[in-house]
């Protein structure tokens, strides 16, 4: 499964990494279980293009609003959000999955659900900061759903 996910804190690259190692595991006992392949989108980044599918990472980093009545304004995400403009990458995606901190209330995953909203994708789950141990096999478990229809479909 291919990866695209932005850092700003750590958080999303952390949880990456435990599910990168939980499916490396999950291999050894399984031969058909897909493995994870990562690529983390910083300011430093050249152009990347997506030639198969993949799900988005995205934290959640919101500036002003309550992000429900009196809006907000998206910040620090612009990369992967140019990454998935650029070369229309965001065709190969087949979902995204959000987190954040669930003491923002509704603004939990608000970022996910902008992205899925704007590109045409679903939300596939959300976990909060690093994650949990069940969190990491439950979002595996259905990155490889979305993935297994998205690529029935096409």
């Amino acid at each position: 499964m291919r990866i695209l996910f932005i850092s700003i804190s750590g958080n999303t690259r952390a949880f990456v990494k435990k599910m990168t190692e939980y499916a490396q595991k999950n291999r050894q006992s399984d031969s058909k279980a897909r493995l994870v392949e990562a690529t983390e989108v910083t300011n430093g980044n050249q152009l990347i293009e997506m030639w198969q599918p993949f799900a988005v990472f995205v934290p959640t980093y919101l500036d002003g609003g309550d992000g429900i009545n009196s809006g907000n304004h998206e910040i620090m995400t612009n990369e992967l959000h140019d990454t998935l403009e650029d070369n229309n990458n965001y065709r190969k995606c087949y979902g995204v999955v959000g987190s954040g901190n669930r003491n923002f209330n509704a603004q939990f995953g608000l970022t996910a659900k902008q992205y899925a909203n704007q590109f045409g994708f679903p939300v596939i789950d959300f976990y909060e900061l690093r994650g949990t141990s069940a969190d990491v096999v439950r979002v595996y478990q259905h990155l490889s759903e979305f993935q297994q229809r998205f690529e029935e479909k096409n």
